[in-house]
C-alpha cells in the first residue's frame, strides 16, 4: 500500500519507499522476534541479553546508546531484569554515576539457548534474498541509518 498523499513526485516516491521500508521491517521483526515471548522476553530484554553475550559487560550508559534507547527506558528494562536474576548491575565506587551491567548466570545460559534459534529464524527470513541482495540491502539500510 501506498501513500495517498498528493505531493511532489519526489515526495511521493520518498514517502512510498519510507512506507515499504517500514512494512518490511516490521513484518521481518515480528517473525524473527515471535519466539521471545517463548522465554519471557521483550525485544528490548533481547537486545540486552544479546548485546552482553557478544560484547561483555559495559555501563548502563553504553548499553542504552547502542540499544537507541533512552537511559530511563533502559533503567526500566534493566530493573526487570535484574528481579529475574539476568543480569547484575555494579554501581562503580569511583563514580557513583557509573552503572556496569553484567550477565549473570542465568541469563548467560537463557541467551547462548535461545541465540542459535533466532540466528536460525533470522537466516529462514533472509532466505527469500540471494546472497547479493543480502549485501545490497545491508549496504543501502547502513547508508539510510548513517546520514547525518
Amino acid at each position: 500500500m501506498g501513500t495517498k498523499y498528493q505531493g511532489t513526485t519526489r515526495e511521493i516516491q520518498a514517502l512510498n519507499t519510507y512506507i515499504k521500508l517500514q512494512r518490511a521491517a516490521e513484518t521481518s521483526l515480528s517473525r524473527t522476534t515471535r519466539l521471545l515471548s517463548d522465554y519471557n522476553l521483550t525485544v528490548s530484554q533481547f537486545g540486552v541479553l544479546e548485546s552482553l553475550y557478544h560484547l561483555g559487560s559495559m555501563s548502563q550508559r553504553d548499553l542504552a546508546e547502542k540499544l537507541l534507547k533512552s537511559t530511563g527506558n533502559m533503567t526500566s528494562v534493566l530493573k526487570g531484569m535484574e528481579k529475574r536474576n539476568l543480569i547484575q548491575r555494579t554501581r562503580s565506587e569511583a563514580d557513583n554515576r557509573y552503572m556496569e551491567v553484567t550477565l549473570t548466570p542465568k541469563g548467560h545460559t537463557l541467551i547462548s539457548e535461545y541465540f542459535p534459534k533466532h540466528v536460525s529464524i533470522i537466516v529462514d527470513d533472509m532466505a527469500v534474498l540471494t546472497e547479493d541482495e543480502q549485501i545490497q540491502l545491508a549496504a543501502l539500510c547502513r547508508k539510510l541509518g548513517l546520514q547525518e
